[in-house]
């Protein structure tokens, strides 16, 4: 059984992985209106991840006895001047998730609630892969100047990329 602090805090969390959600697919748009479609794979492939740790989270409460309380998500913000923007940003939120990640991590060491360390494990590792894949895009975007042959190479080389879900445990 989770504590109803744990419970809670899930809950908190499982909130801010669709707000994630959110964000990405406002950022996919952007980028689908600039025409640049690998950077708008690149998003809709992090709003496939986000959905992803907001359901294991989901089950994890319903799995553990607890029940799941859904709360509004607000606005995602929808104006971004360029790619390294926007960019920037997500790296930026992705340095959030990860504080709050860490905070709910420390929550299930006070609540000495085992399944929950064990479970919070798989997104703390999750948030190193999400830093360092953000803040690798953003400094090839600084490296590029955001602009030109670069970006559009850039844009190519995110067209690439595919959703790999996770193993199922």
């Amino acid at each position: 059984m989770i504590s109803q602090k744990l419970q809670d805090a899930y809950n908190q969390q499982i909130n801010r992985e669709l707000f994630s959600e959110y964000l990405y697919l406002s950022m996919a748009a952007y980028f689908n209106s600039a025409g640049l479609k690998g950077f708008e794979n690149f998003f809709l492939i992090q709003v496939r991840e986000e959905r992803l740790h907001a359901m294991k989270m989901y089950q994890f409460v319903n799995d553990r006895g607890g029940r799941v309380y859904l709360k509004a998500l607000e606005a995602p913000e929808t104006e971004f001047k360029n790619a390294l923007e926007t960019f920037e940003k997500a790296y930026g939120h992705e340095k959030l998730v990860s504080r709050l990640i860490n905070d709910l991590m420390d929550l299930a060491i006070r609540e000495n609630d085992h399944a929950a360390k064990s479970h919070l494990n798989w997104f703390v590792e999750e948030q190193v892969e999400e830093e360092s894949t953000m803040e690798t895009i953003v400094n090839k975007l600084k490296l590029i100047g955001g602009e030109g042959h670069g970006l559009l190479m850039l844009d190519n080389e995110l067209a690439q990329r595919v959703f790999t879900p996770p193993p199922v445990k």
